[in-house]
């Protein structure tokens, strides 16, 4: 199936007749993961391209001028003609409905809240939505039919700044679509295309764009459109908005939105994806329009069960969408006008412990529910189980996430694996066998390439350090020193995620003197760098990047840095560079991560927690492990028992909590030194040892494939679209 989607042309692009495709690659993401490609645009305009990455503004902004010798460079317009043509053969794969004939008789919708396709679109904030950015990659890779639909935020998620006291500060950009790589849809009438969203006295409309990575279209919708009243304008300004009544009416403009949008385009999904409950509401708007045709409620219930599927991506509690029951009702009243159903027996389907629970929704209303790594299935399935009262074994299977490789992988080591594995690396990511051979190639290669990406690294930190130096008012004698940041053959160890207390950002540093002996030691040198945001809401995680923003400028100044503004371009840059990637969780909330699965690619090693897709990925020989074993509480004394009960299970869960973080200290400490450092230093060269080759030969052999974003849709279309579609 191939989408035709009319849209309109907003921005002021001028260009010569013999290049004018460029704006056709520019609209289309696909060139964020192909670098000649992205090559195009830097040739173009090498600064612009630098500092923002971004070939809407920088078409729009090119001088005039500038082509009269782009056009007569036979090199320039030879390579113009080599990417539309990949761009063209992209849009047309259809590989994965070649092999499988039959599985899919249309195609899939994939709703989600936030979607991290490049750093250009900032429509996402973590995990989940680079998660959903490399779905829809890896869809468009195999030929799966597949369009994503989430919402477009003016603002998106905030921007963050550490100021000189190491306290985050929050700023909110206010985007201007018509220089971001999204359109609007263009109605059938000519104008711009929308969709009413009924809320509690009053209709709301959403404008559609769309956004396009090769063969998938990702559809956005936006209310801050001059037919709406300003207060609703707001509705689609911030991701992860604070407030529960604007959150809510986010999730209902995404969800009922989304589906009156995909009917009024013509298109009829054969599956209906739901990644994490945030677009739940998407199953109401569903059942709404079958009891409209004259379906009872249940039995509308029950038809769209059979092809709707359900991913849930944590095992956190605060992780799971939950709503006081008043609120939902209240803005289900228009639902319960069209269909005659009473609230209070819509509510019923998510009601969970008193409140209206989204992930209890998604499970009802979902013939299936999986979680995204083994240990998160199992976990998942135990938090869950009492909607499955029949069910004797785990109700919720796993799909482990995987990373598109392609957007991930660093320049030199393409060049690696296309020397040393195959020129079309990529088409060998469904094939695991084929990547042993890379065990047996010869180690300069691998540790040339791993040299010039740290160095990159090293040059982009020092960049970005200067920066937030400057700002905070550094002379220019201090930031002439910043010049000599980082060692680039120190051990270099990489932190970078979303700032939850319960991913210990500082599970490193707790024992100071023990972290300084580490970081100080002159012959075998090593230093950290972190990155990451907390959310406005979470000052404990702000904490912990003020106690590391501190430290940076302690006596550990050049050996702990702190990167602020993490995001998707930063991520590339440490994924590519460092040599270890840390990763802590207090096990088992991390329900997947997929970080030290880019960093592995690019020959970095983990070091971490057997949380998530480590604790499948580890197999004694790729990376490292951290095992403190587990903590335990001796019994509660007889004197306990006057307590309140609330109160001890809560003291209890933080001393046992206090106590792992100890075990889990210590180990991290011992495998450091008796086995990282050691093993890192083992040579004449830091990082070229035989023993730290090997491993990231291992390395790459084992996760490169395994934990590939072409394995993960691959195993969604088998074991999840398919049956769906085929009920």
């Amino acid at each position: 199936m191939t989408l035709q989607v009319p849209t309109l042309q907003i921005a002021d692009i001028d260009l010569p007749q013999e290049v004018e495709r460029l704006r056709d690659l520019a609209y289309d993401l696909w060139w964020s993961f192909n670098p000649k490609a992205s090559r195009l645009f830097a040739w173009i305009d090498p600064e612009h391209w630098r500092r923002y990455h971004n070939p809407v503004e920088l078409l729009i902004n090119v001088d005039p001028h500038k082509w009269v010798g782009l056009l007569k460079d036979n090199e320039f317009i030879e390579a113009y003609r080599q990417a539309i043509g990949s761009l063209d053969a992209s849009r047309g794969a259809r590989k994965f409905m070649d092999d499988q004939p039959g599985v899919l008789p249309g195609p899939v919708a994939y709703f989600s809240m936030e979607f991290g396709l490049h750093e250009s679109l900032g429509m996402y904030s973590g995990g989940l939505g680079v998660l959903a950015g490399d779905h829809c990659k890896a869809a468009s890779d195999l030929g799966l039919p597949l369009f994503g639909v989430g919402l477009l935020y003016r603002s998106g998620y905030f921007r963050q700044t550490v100021d000189i006291d190491g306290f985050q500060q929050h700023i909110y950009p206010d985007y201007d679509f018509a220089r971001l790589p999204v359109q609007p849809v263009q109605a059938p009438s000519g104008g711009p295309f929308t969709v009413p969203v009924d809320l509690p006295g009053r209709v709301v409309h959403a404008l559609v764009w769309v956004a396009r990575v090769g063969g998938v279209h990702v559809f956005f919708l936006d209310t801050d459109i001059p037919l709406n009243d300003p207060s609703d304008r707001a509705i689609t300004g911030l991701l992860y908005v604070r407030g529960r009544e604007m959150r809510l009416a986010q999730e209902i403009v995404l969800g009922v939105g989304g589906v009156r949008a995909i009917r009024a385009l013509g298109i009829q999904p054969a599956v209906w994806h739901m990644n994490e409950g945030h677009v739940a509401m998407l199953t109401l708007e569903r059942v709404r329009e079958r009891v409209m045709r004259g379906e009872a409620f249940h039995d509308a219930c029950a038809s769209v069960k059979r092809n709707t599927v359900f991913t849930t991506h944590t095992p956190v509690p605060a992780g799971n969408e939950v709503f006081a029951l008043d609120l939902v009702k209240q803005h289900l009243e228009p639902w319960s006008r069209d269909t005659g159903v009473p609230t209070d027996e819509v509510t019923a389907l998510g009601t969970h412990e008193g409140q209206f629970n989204l992930t209890t929704l998604s499970i009802r209303l979902a013939r299936s529910t999986n979680g995204v790594s083994e240990l998160h299935g199992r976990v998942s399935s135990g938090m869950w189980k009492h909607l499955w009262p029949k069910e004797t074994e785990s109700p919720i299977f796993a799909i482990t996430n995987g990373v598109h490789t392609e957007t991930w992988i660093g320049p030199e080591m393409r060049g690696y694996l296309a020397k040393e594995l195959d020129p079309d690396w990529g088409s060998l990511l469904l094939e695991p066998s084929a990547w042993h051979k890379l065990r047996e190639a010869p180690d300069e290669g691998l540790v040339a390439a791993r040299r010039a990406q740290k160095e990159r690294l090293v040059r982009y930190v020092r960049e970005r350090v200067r920066r937030q130096s400057a700002r905070e008012g550094f002379g220019p004698s201090e930031l002439r020193r910043l010049e000599t940041l980082l060692d680039p053959s120190a051990l270099t160890i990489g932190f970078a995620r979303r700032f939850a207390t319960y991913k210990r950002a500082v599970l490193l540093l707790q024992d100071v003197d023990r972290a300084k002996a580490l970081l100080l030691d002159p012959q075998r040198p090593v230093q950290l760098i972190f990155a990451g945001k907390a959310h406005p809401a979470d000052r404990a995680g702000q904490e912990y990047i003020r106690q590391l923003a501190v430290l940076s400028r302690s006596e550990l100044a050049g050996k702990i840095v702190f990167l602020e503004d993490y995001d998707i371009d930063m991520a590339r840059m440490l994924v590519q560079g460092v040599d270890v990637w840390l990763n802590t969780p207090r096990k088992p909330l991390e329900a997947s991560g997929t970080s030290g699965q880019k960093a592995a690619i690019n020959g970095a090693l983990n070091l971490s927690i057997a949380d998530g897709w480590w604790a499948e990925g580890y197999d004694g020989e790729n990376g490292f492990l951290i095992d403190g074993g587990e903590a335990t509480l001796p019994e509660p004394s007889a004197g306990d028992s006057s307590e309140d009960p609330s109160v001890l299970a809560a003291l209890a869960q933080m001393k046992l909590e206090e106590q792992q973080d100890q075990l889990d200290a210590q180990a991290l400490y011992r495998e450091l030194e008796t086995r990282v450092v050691p093993f890192f230093f083992g040579g004449k060269t830091p990082g070229a040892s035989a023993e730290w080759t090997r491993m990231m030969k291992a390395s790459i052999a084992t996760i490169a494939p395994r934990f590939s974003a072409r394995r993960m849709a691959r195993d969604y279309a088998l074991r999840v679209y398919g049956p769906a579609a085929r009920d």
